[in-house]
Formats: C-alpha cells, structure tokens, sequence
C-alpha cells in the first residue's frame, strides 16, 4: 500500500467568540436595540458571517452600550 504515512493534520481553526444572545429578544424601537443582548438588527442579522474580528468589535460596542446603560440607573 503506498502513501500510508501519517495524515498531514490541518491547524486549528481559531474559534470566535460565542455569541452574546440571552434568548431575551424584543427589539426597543426607540433604541433599536435588542432588550436582551443590546445588539443592534444589523449586528443580529450579521453576527454569523462576520468575522473573527468583527465579532470582537460588536462585543465591544456590546460592552459600551452596556457601561452606558448602567451609569444611567438610579439617575432622571
């Protein structure tokens, strides 16, 4: 039998980030944001062909949005 030789592995794929969604998703038309996951319809709809680093960047405006939303609490 020829070309028995060891199965040349392919490298691992790096694996993005999980996505944020919480299953809460109800869309608040004033922000047109997701109640749940603070994901705007654009960064929902484009969360699974985007890339590697383009997910990091919609976690990131995630986290602000975030930061934003809790400075608010308590205030008028």
């Amino acid at each position: 039998m020829s070309g028995d030789g060891p199965i040349a592995a392919s490298p691992p794929r790096e694996r993005g980030p999980v996505s944020p969604c919480v299953g809460i998703c109800l869309m608040d038309p004033a922000t047109r944001l997701c109640r749940g996951c603070l994901r705007q319809v654009e960064e929902i709809a484009a969360w699974y062909q985007a890339s590697i680093a383009e997910k990091h960047a919609i976690l990131a405006r995630i986290a602000a949005r975030r930061a934003i939303d809790h400075g608010r609490v308590g205030r008028p």
